[in-house]
């Protein structure tokens, strides 16, 4: 797709209790969206998620990278590096942001599916507990452990992509996987380590994730 075609906006998502920047991207037609929730002291200026989310939009998704902390809250983990395990917080944030697509008239026709890195993807499968018309997760080196009691409730197909040199992270994602069970697949990338910096991995990271969402997210209702 001509990424002219796809309209990129600077937003602020208001929760009421918090104020959090994002940007969101909407192709042309757009079939679907994506909300990113980032970890580990990343946000929505990661250049690994912004590559996936790139391969997305190519496909007529639109997505949603939004930093699940605000500003201060930021600057509080940067010192403590405990918020950005406070899968509660984030998992409330992710919720709030759904909510949030649900009210744009851009968006609000759009099927939603979750992509988490590290513990973002606790944060995505938090949400995907309480949210059960989120259509598809994908979880990118994540930590599915840290919401391990919700992850029964989750209805949604799971993609759980790992490096295959991850080894602290491969037991607990097909762990997941088990409990997730038939909606969910687990995907090693041979080289990989957690950051899918080597060659070819983080674009193989984002083929994948992009055939999971096209195949689990439907198109808009004809009409919508």
């Amino acid at each position: 797709m001509d990424r002219s075609a796809v309209m990129r906006t600077d937003v602020v998502v208001d929760l009421g209790d918090a104020r959090l920047d994002a940007l969101l991207s909407v192709p042309v037609a757009a079939r679907g969206v994506v909300l990113f929730a980032h970890g580990s002291g990343s946000g929505r200026t990661s250049p690994r998620n912004a590559l996936v989310a790139h391969a997305l939009e190519d496909v007529g998704l639109a997505t949603l990278l939004i930093d699940l902390l605000t500003r201060d809250e930021q600057q509080e983990d940067a010192r403590t590096g405990l918020l950005r395990f406070d899968i509660d917080l984030l998992g409330a944030r992710v919720l709030g942001a759904s909510k949030w697509l649900r009210e744009r008239p851009v968006s609000s026709a759009l099927a939603l599916g979750y992509f988490g890195a590290s513990t973002g993807a606790a944060a995505a499968f938090h949400a995907a507990a309480e949210l059960h018309d989120v259509f598809a997760v994908v979880s990118r080196g994540g930590r599915p452990d840290l919401a391990r009691d919700c992850l029964k409730s989750v209805r949604a197909p799971s993609l759980l992509i790992v490096g295959g040199e991850d080894v602290p992270i491969i037991p607990l994602n097909q762990e997941a996987c088990d409990v997730l069970g038939s909606i969910a697949q687990i995907v090693v990338i041979p080289g990989a380590t957690h950051l899918f910096e080597e060659t070819g991995a983080l674009e193989e990271v984002a083929r994948l994730s992009r055939d999971w969402f096209v195949d689990h997210l439907p198109p808009p209702a004809r009409g919508a």
